[in-house]
């Protein structure tokens, strides 16, 4: 049977390994983006930054729990990463196929922040106050992309 520490431990490296994959995410798409799309490459530097600031946070909050940290990412994440090269190519850089994309990762990071916060994570008050801060960066990064993304229709 799983303890309260386990179950956080585990609840706090999903978030990990997701935002691993917002990192690379945004980072690949940053580097699909033509020339004239620097500020889509501000955007996407940004929220590749904000996810590696996640990750340190949650890593020091899986190590004060004494857990294993994971380094890696999700099998989605690699999904969504090869689908995104795929994209790409076939796109030719195209602006909103690369928006719609990073629409989809930020929906699937959004999604594990909700669960994560649910009722049966098993998180503390501290890890929720923790995750809470962080959902609401993600949750305005979903909506900055989102907006982006409408914009090109």
């Amino acid at each position: 049977m799983e303890t309260t520490v386990e179950k956080s431990v585990e609840v706090l490296n999903d978030l990990i390994e997701i935002n691993n994959d917002r990192i690379d995410g945004f980072t690949r798409a940053s580097k699909d983006l033509g020339e004239g799309d620097v500020d889509l490459k501000a955007v996407f530097d940004k929220f590749a930054s904000d996810s590696r600031q996640n990750v340190q946070e949650l890593s020091a909050a899986v190590g004060a729990l004494g857990g294993d940290l994971e380094t890696g990412n999700t099998v989605t994440g690699t999904i969504h990463r090869a689908w995104l090269d795929v994209k790409a190519t076939f796109s030719g850089q195209d602006r909103k196929a690369i928006l719609d994309e990073c629409e989809r990762g930020e929906d699937a990071i959004k999604k594990a922040y909700q669960e994560a916060l649910s009722a049966d994570s098993g998180l503390s008050a501290q890890h929720i106050e923790l995750v809470s801060r962080q959902q609401q960066v993600i949750n305005e990064g979903h909506d900055s992309i989102k907006a982006l993304r409408d914009a090109q229709a």
